[in-house]
């Protein structure tokens, strides 16, 4: 199946949506047409919150955490990030290095979605998995913009070395029984889009299972500190992760489907919030959000940050994971290396019981009071 980047300017609609979060378009953003999801608009004085989800997800991932913040006197505000949902992608060439997906640009997007909604100052950017990074670098070279920041089951490790971007990560990973793959690396082949959206199962039971593997309901999430970034290290990490080399992502997630009753009784992901995912999906594809694993394994995406090397984060930071969350581990050291090095008014990390990757879903409660007392204590 070949799907195009066409774009349907139409509102989300689902009954899992809050009736009190609006759905629009906001036009050139950066060059493209940008669909958030916001509450707390009425007040011109409410302060923005900016909230940046990951992969594979939309602004609809923070459909639990946008009406309780926005009571407290804020202004919200989820995009689709460049390429994913109904937000617009220039790229249509996968064949050429997508530079429109580079961590910088979607730092110029943010830039000029605050600048849109009539703004000049962020009160609190939260960004999760892929959003994580992004949010990183939002507050890394615009903290005049960017007043404090939440990361959430990403460290942010700064600007990284152009040293070990050569291949011998991956000839190692193909030398262990079985042979493995990285997903990052995997994810930027140019068959990955099709594997994902035409996949055996149907692209409903990919999500669903994709979604179960990575949360708190799987019961081998159980991780752990790596101590270095090599192959034998790297096969401790779930497959998910570290892939057996002769599958796809879905084939992966395939053999952990969780059984009918398992589905049932899912509570932070019901199959009317599962079916606004694979709407999107089955619309635009995967590749825009694809195309975003460019930014770490790309030699030309790397160097471009070393116009930042050294820098730190300056604003007030905290991390937010479920402890059931293999994604705090993948890269040895870079929790570590956020706390002591790339910010220097760190917050803390807060671990959430029970909850794996997806935390504002599986525990949207604990998280809002999470971000609340974030932000009043560095108001």
């Amino acid at each position: 199946m070949i799907v195009e980047q066409a774009q349907i300017f139409t509102p989300l609609k689902s009954n899992a949506l809050p009736c009190d979060v609006r759905s629009r378009f906001l036009e050139n953003i950066n060059g493209i047409n940008l669909h958030i999801l916001e509450a707390g608009f009425q007040n011109p004085k409410n302060p923005l919150i900016l909230l940046l989800h990951g992969f594979p997800e939309l602004a609809f991932s923070w459909r639990k955490v946008i009406s309780p913040l926005a009571e407290m006197g804020f202004h919200v505000v989820a995009p689709d990030l460049r390429g994913y949902g109904k937000s617009e992608s220039l790229e249509k060439n996968y064949r050429e290095i997508p530079r429109e997906f580079g961590i910088l640009n979607l730092v110029r997007d943010c830039l000029s979605l605050v600048e849109s909604l009539g703004h000049s100052k962020v009160k609190t950017i939260v960004g999760h998995d892929f959003g994580s990074p992004v949010a990183g670098w939002c507050c890394l070279v615009r903290p005049d913009v960017f007043k404090s920041l939440i990361l959430m089951s990403a460290p942010f490790s700064g600007s990284p070395s152009l040293k070990g971007t050569e291949d011998k990560i991956h000839k190692d990973l193909l030398k262990l029984i079985p042979p493995r793959k990285h997903y990052q690396w995997y994810y930027t082949t140019p068959n990955a889009n099709a594997e994902l959206l035409d996949s055996k199962q149907g692209l409903k039971d990919f999500f669903r299972a994709y979604y179960h593997m990575k949360s708190g309901d799987w019961l081998k999430n159980k991780p752990f500190e790596l101590k270095h970034w090599n192959a034998k290290e790297l096969e401790k990490l779930p497959h998910y992760y570290i892939m057996e080399a002769s599958k796809t992502m879905a084939e992966t997630v395939a053999e952990e489907m969780p059984t009918r009753s398992q589905i049932e009784n899912c509570k932070w992901l019901t199959e009317e919030e599962l079916k606004v995912y694979v709407n999107e999906y089955q619309k635009t594809g995967f590749q825009g959000g694809l195309n975003c694993y460019w930014n770490n394994t790309h030699p030309e995406f790397l160097a471009e940050f070393q116009l930042f090397k050294s820098l730190q984060i300056v604003v007030p930071t905290c991390f937010i994971a479920g402890s059931k969350d293999w994604g705090i581990f993948q890269v040895p050291g870079a929790i570590t290396k956020m706390q002591r090095t790339v910010c220097n008014n760190f917050n803390g990390i807060h671990l959430v019981d029970g909850a794996g990757h997806w935390v504002q879903q599986e525990k949207p409660k604990e998280v809002i009071k999470l971000i609340s007392d974030f932000i009043r204590n560095n108001g």
